[in-house]
């Protein structure tokens, strides 16, 4: 059982990237990690034989499997005081270019599997009271790019899920934050994690063709320094006030405003129009 002064995070798609820099900064300060991927060989050879580390198999897509992970980390640490919803990844390519199934396939990591996990979580959560669950989106889902529409549709959906969850929660003690990472030098570009499109349309070369440039271009030469959002990711499970949504990077924070800026825009340029749609006796009252 773990101690009332450290916390014990439940980490998804912990053996790399933003979810095993976590762990490490996690277990660096002393505080209990439940460090889960499909293969947990693969957490301890990252992270080492740790005494406050427990390694689990768990794929996400796979709810029995998200249930009995979240039994074992009960039965472990006792509580799971944050929820880090991590593992997911990308597909490049234009949104008619997809298949069904790649659709389905990204829907099943990046959405459904968000929903097992955090679903097997929340009993605890609830009858203690208490948690924070953090989702990883991305700057995708809030706006989206060419090329990008789908993993963008997909962390719209985390979007939505984790704004209702912090309405549902908040009176129940439990925080639910979103968190927008932009491009962060991690190996989310490489082929070893991000999917493409089989189908290729010669009519997109000029949109999604110069998005895959891009990708190929910015990758490992990304602004965002990936131990810092972990650390991040630690400051804001210990704000007593944490927000629904947070922004991580200068890209996101840039071009977060930008497209407030731009709905705003477009909103005033057909106001007239949005209004009129209301029963006239209403519009006259108004």
């Amino acid at each position: 059982m773990a101690g009332t002064a450290q916390k014990v995070w439940f980490i998804t798609g912990a053996s790399r990237g933003f979810g095993l820099l976590t762990a490490q900064q996690a277990l660096a300060r002393g505080d209990f990690v439940v460090a889960t991927a499909r293969d947990p060989l693969t957490v301890t050879a990252a992270l080492g034989d740790h005494p406050n580390l427990l390694a689990l198999r768990l794929d996400v897509r796979l709810e029995a499997q998200a249930v009995t992970a979240v039994q074992q980390a009960l039965a472990r640490f006792g509580r799971i005081d944050v929820l880090v919803n991590n593992a997911g990844y990308g597909l490049l390519g234009a949104v008619e270019e997809a298949s069904a199934e790649e659709v389905r396939a990204l829907y099943d990591t990046n959405v459904f599997g968000l929903l097992n996990v955090t679903r097997a979580a929340l009993p605890a959560m609830r009858k203690r009271g208490g948690g924070h669950v953090i989702n990883l989106s991305s700057v995708g889902g809030y706006t989206a790019f060419p090329g990008w529409g789908l993993y963008s549709s997909t962390k719209f959906a985390v979007e939505g899920l984790s704004e209702a969850l912090a309405m549902e929660l908040a009176p129940l003690g439990i925080h639910v934050t979103v968190v927008e990472p932009g491009f962060f030098r991690t190996d989310f570009l490489d082929a070893s994690s991000l999917a493409t499109t089989h189908d290729r349309i010669d009519a997109y070369a000029a949109t999604v063709g110069a998005m895959r440039e891009f990708a190929a271009g910015v990758n490992h030469k990304q602004p965002g320094d990936p131990a810092k959002l972990a650390g991040a990711l630690l400051q804001l499970a210990d704000s007593a006030q944490p927000p629904v949504r947070l922004q991580l990077g200068s890209d996101t924070v840039e071009r977060v405003r930008a497209k407030n800026l731009s709905v705003e825009a477009e909103m005033a340029q057909w106001l007239e129009l949005a209004v009129s749609t209301d029963f006239d006796t209403l519009q006259k009252a108004a």
